[in-house]
């Protein structure tokens, strides 16, 4: 569903992106984790058309991206790690003119963007303004956005970001909910602990390049770590793939 191949973004002599190679399938969940400055969102920001590369492809529902641009970004939907939206637009506006980008006409439109309001918990405010919302609601109302055109694929840079905890289980269940669907889902985090409870596969990304791709169990055995199914030896893990072997001794030190 996400094809990504051979993957290069370079800034002059700097390569952000390095040969990056990729695949999400139908239904996948899959975890993009890595330090940062590691090109997890260089890389998302190429998948959704907001970044050319330098070189390689990058397929949505088999649509290439350079080729059939138009093609690929109706099949996707795009989390950004922060929620820009327009102040002046009630909830309600903002969905109606996002959908209109995507061709929704007016007698789907009003219907889904109901229906996306009371999936994220937002449908009381759908007449208010959105210079009245909080951060996490704010970011929510992006989320309804992104799947409002029923998008095949969805990427998604920390979801998690200013989210309370009831924010943050609503979102686990409704990712679980579109990928029991057929929706792919490339999720770029920081949460060890999201990724190990909702993702089918990880990639790790460091200084550009995928160093380590697996089940959570595969990537713990790839650091020498125990299938102890907790974040914290997933934490483990992570510093060890990632060169964090340092950091790992000041915590044990302390």
């Amino acid at each position: 569903m996400i094809g990504l191949h051979d993957l290069v973004k370079q800034y002059g002599a700097f390569t952000a992106v390095d040969g990056v190679s990729l695949d999400v399938a139908p239904g996948e969940i899959h975890g993009f984790l890595g330090p940062n400055g590691a090109g997890k969102t260089t890389t998302l920001r190429m998948i959704a058309g907001l970044l050319k590369p330098t070189s390689g492809r990058i397929l949505v529902n088999g649509h290439d991206l350079a080729t059939d641009p138009e093609g690929a970004k109706a099949s996707l939907g795009f989390i950004p790690d922060r929620p820009f939206i327009y102040d002046k637009l009630t909830a309600g506006e903002f969905l109606r003119f996002h959908g209109g980008l995507y061709g929704l006409d007016g007698h789907e439109i009003g219907g889904r963007v109901r229906e996306m309001l009371d999936l994220f918990e937002l449908g009381r405010w759908e007449h208010e303004l959105v210079e009245s919302f909080s951060y996490g609601m704010k970011q929510r109302l992006v989320m309804c956005a992104a799947f409002l055109h029923r998008p095949r694929a969805v990427v998604v840079d920390e979801p998690m970001v200013g989210l309370d905890p009831r924010g943050a289980r609503l979102i686990k269940d409704v990712f679980r909910r579109m990928s029991e669907r057929g929706v792919a889902i490339l999720m770029s985090t920081h949460t060890l602990e999201v990724a190990q409870e909702m993702c089918d596969r990880v990639s790790i990304i460091l200084k550009g390049r995928i160093i380590a791709r697996g089940t959570v169990d595969e990537l713990r055995q790839m650091g020498g770590g125990k299938d102890e199914g907790n974040a914290e030896q997933l934490t483990t893990v992570f510093l060890k793939l990632t060169g964090g072997g340092a950091l790992q001794e000041i915590d044990e030190i302390i």
